[in-house]
């Protein structure tokens, strides 16, 4: 039997969704075109197609995945760089769950273990501390991937490393920052899109203010807001105010999480470690001052300057369109592989393989849509 409250919570969702239809059809009527949103995070993307909302408001707003999924944005040349130093006799290498799949121009890391290389999976970056000192005879590598939300948890597993003397341990660093990929994609000015759903959990660390840039700049309305059902709706409620009303500011809907100049705790413990640099993106080629490098006496931990590899240049992957997909001028049911050629079971491209990948949003929760 559903509670009292249960039913209150559900009418409520239900009159807030028929509003922000409400909402959206007016805007709608008035632009003569559907609404074209960019939800920036990869989290945004699949919890929206997970939620049902990307199906719902098909009609009248179009979903834009952006650059937020930081193993769909790792270059291949990094995909080819990791899965060679995994190969080497005297590396461990310790990786989350995403980057065990992506294929790399002749190998994943998967098809790396198979052939004998030592990889293990961990949920904590911490845990390549333990594998350190379990086998102090390797070398053990962190891939170090993410963006913003991940680079403190990072920074201090080498404090840690650095704290305890653990010497057979680096970290292949390719973490990214959100904002100047954003700035990267929205001068290509390609497309035209009405309004920014930006990520809550990076948003977290570097604060909202850090995304000024995307209403003063560009002129884009732009909101915060966090990945549970009710908090995309609350967002986008506001964003599509916003637009109706040419409000071209940032508006915080994730005030429980974000605060206007984030976590400065995290933001310290990362300027211990890193300093700011140029990287290479999938999809951008190199963006200025887009990433972090550990910095100073901290290099020596870095996996690139302990092993260093000659490889070829690597190129796209034939037929994929992650690059496109990423910079949000592409859809992954406009991509020939997708679902047929392109699968979770046999990904092509990385978009494919991640969680927060827009191909496998959209394999898992819209495919029956093409």
């Amino acid at each position: 039997m559903v509670s009292a409250s249960k039913k209150r919570v559900t009418n409520l969702m239900q009159e807030v969704l028929r509003q922000t239809m409400d909402l959206a059809c007016e805007i709608v009527e008035k632009k003569g075109r559907r609404i074209v949103v960019m939800e920036v995070c990869g989290t945004h993307t699949t919890a929206f197609a997970r939620s049902g909302l990307t199906r719902y408001f098909a009609r009248v707003l179009e979903l834009r995945s952006g650059s937020g999924c930081p193993v769909c944005v790792t270059h291949q040349q990094d995909i080819d760089y990791i899965v060679a130093l995994a190969s080497l006799e005297e590396v461990l290498m310790v990786t989350f769950g995403d980057m065990m799949r992506v294929p790399g121009s002749v190998s994943s890391l998967e098809q790396a273990k198979a052939r004998g290389a030592r990889v293990h999976l961990c949920y904590s970056p911490l845990e390549a501390l333990s594998w350190a000192q379990r086998y102090p005879r390797k070398q053990v590598i962190l891939t170090g991937i993410g963006f913003e939300t991940t680079a403190p948890a990072i920074a201090s597993t080498l404090l840690e490393a650095k704290k305890n003397h653990i010497d057979n341990f680096t970290i292949y660093t390719t973490l990214k920052l959100v904002p100047p990929a954003l700035r990267a994609l929205l001068q290509k000015q390609s497309f035209n899109l009405d309004g920014l759903i930006l990520p809550g959990h990076v948003c977290a660390v570097t604060g909202s203010k850090a995304f000024d840039f995307t209403a003063w700049q560009y002129g884009l309305p732009s909101v915060v807001t966090g990945f549970a059902e009710p908090d995309l709706l609350a967002g986008l409620f506001q964003l599509l105010t916003m637009i109706k009303q040419n409000e071209i500011s940032v508006r915080n809907a994730y005030p429980s999480v974000v605060r206007e100049y984030g976590n400065r705790k995290a933001q310290e413990i990362v300027e211990q470690c890193f300093a700011v640099t140029d990287f290479l993106w999938r999809g951008f080629s190199i963006i200025p001052k887009s990433g972090y490098r550990l910095k100073g006496e901290n290099s020596i931990f870095e996996a690139r300057d302990r092993f260093k590899l000659e490889l070829p240049q690597a190129g796209e992957l034939p037929g994929c369109r992650c690059g496109e997909i990423i910079c949000g001028t592409s859809s992954p049911l406009q991509c020939s592989l997708f679902k047929d050629l392109c699968t979770p079971s046999k990904p092509v491209g990385p978009c494919m393989v991640s969680a927060e990948g827009a191909c496998n949003a959209y394999f898992q929760h819209l495919a029956e849509a093409t």
